[in-house]
């Protein structure tokens, strides 16, 4: 509840409209990286509805609007497997009308639109896709404004859970993950284990981004493989938010429990909702789309684990994490 009370901090205000850019970043390079901006825009009046479909709601935004000037705080934010930039969109999109300018790129090899398996398996590069992100805004500010380098903050929905953790300095080992594996075979990330080549060395060495100052996770996945002590020596603070109910194969004890269990207290908070599912982080669900996801067997995208509807679930989620940034990233003077 004292998360809630800061609601209204320093940077809870609402920007003039938001701006939206799609970005190819290296189209020809070994990795190329598509990714999402939405930032505080010049007042204009053409918004337009994105990342709308058949089966979620999409958002208002001024695609490629003129920034706002000043510097603004950066959240960087990674989907879970087989997503996309579009799942946290909701969020994004209304911490862009608060002042921050946010960006998610489409993990190569683990999004939808991109299953290579080559690249699936180079699951060290997926934090520093972030840090290409925020080393690319910080340099242009003709993108999305000027970047104030001492307010970045990371977020994460499941495997992006890992993703930012990974960023804030947690330590990865594979035989640590084999065990828990060996213990707990029931959870979704022991069956990527082969996709994701969850034994590779390589997962060991450090991905942190120094320039991350806070990090929250959403119902992350694959948590089990960091280190205790990496964990609790993470030394910027942390949101640490959980679905309450579990789909089947991501019991909250067992993922957001263990990185709460280890997370310094004095800089971690903690919050289990208890009615919302892996999915309720992701978009809004429209009338129907139950019903001709069901024909796909992927119904589960769209349910929830109560009787709130996702939108309730979503501002509960919204005002927690801008209560956390206002918080930890607090405005200083221009």
């Amino acid at each position: 509840m004292t998360l809630l009370c800061l609601l209204f901090s320093s940077l809870a205000y609402a920007a003039s409209v938001v701006g939206f850019k799609e970005i190819d970043l290296d189209k020809d390079g070994p990795r190329p990286l598509k990714f999402a901006i939405w930032y505080p825009a010049k007042k204009q009046t053409h918004a337009e509805m994105i990342a709308d479909s058949r089966i979620f709601y999409g958002f208002n935004a001024v695609r490629n609007g003129a920034p706002e000037s000043g510097k603004h705080p950066l959240i960087v934010i990674s989907h879970g497997y087989g997503g996309t930039w579009r799942n946290l969109s909701w969020l994004a999109a209304d911490l862009a009308d608060r002042g921050y300018v946010v960006a998610a790129p489409n993990h190569p090899g683990t999004s939808a639109f991109n299953r290579d398996p080559h690249q699936a398996a180079q699951l060290a590069l997926r934090p520093h896709d972030l840090s290409r992100v925020i080393d690319v805004l910080g340099a242009n500010s003709s993108l999305a404004g000027e970047i104030d380098e001492e307010r970045i903050a990371a977020l994460g929905h499941s495997l992006g859970g890992w993703t930012v953790v990974a960023l804030a300095g947690g330590r990865f080992d594979t035989a640590l993950f084999k065990e828990a594996c060996r213990m707990y075979p029931i959870l979704n990330a022991c069956g990527l284990a082969s996709t994701l080549d969850l034994g590779n060395p390589g997962l060991e060495k450090s991905m942190q981004d120094r320039r991350i100052k806070a990090f929250i996770s959403l119902d992350g996945g694959l948590i089990r493989g960091f280190t205790s002590q990496s964990l609790g020596e993470i030394a910027i603070p942390s949101l640490i938010i959980g679905a309450g109910t579990d789909v089947g194969d991501m019991p909250v004890a067992l993922e957001s429990g263990y990185l709460h269990a280890f997370l310094p207290k004095a800089g971690s908070d903690y919050v289990e909702i208890s009615d919302a599912m892996h999915f309720s982080f992701l978009q809004r669900c429209k009338p129907g789309a139950i019903a001709i996801l069901a024909g796909e067997g992927q119904d589960i995208l769209c349910k929830d684990g109560g009787n709130r509807s996702r939108e309730e679930i979503h501002h509960q989620i919204a005002d927690l994490v801008i209560a956390f940034l206002g918080k930890n990233l607090p405005k200083t003077t221009d």
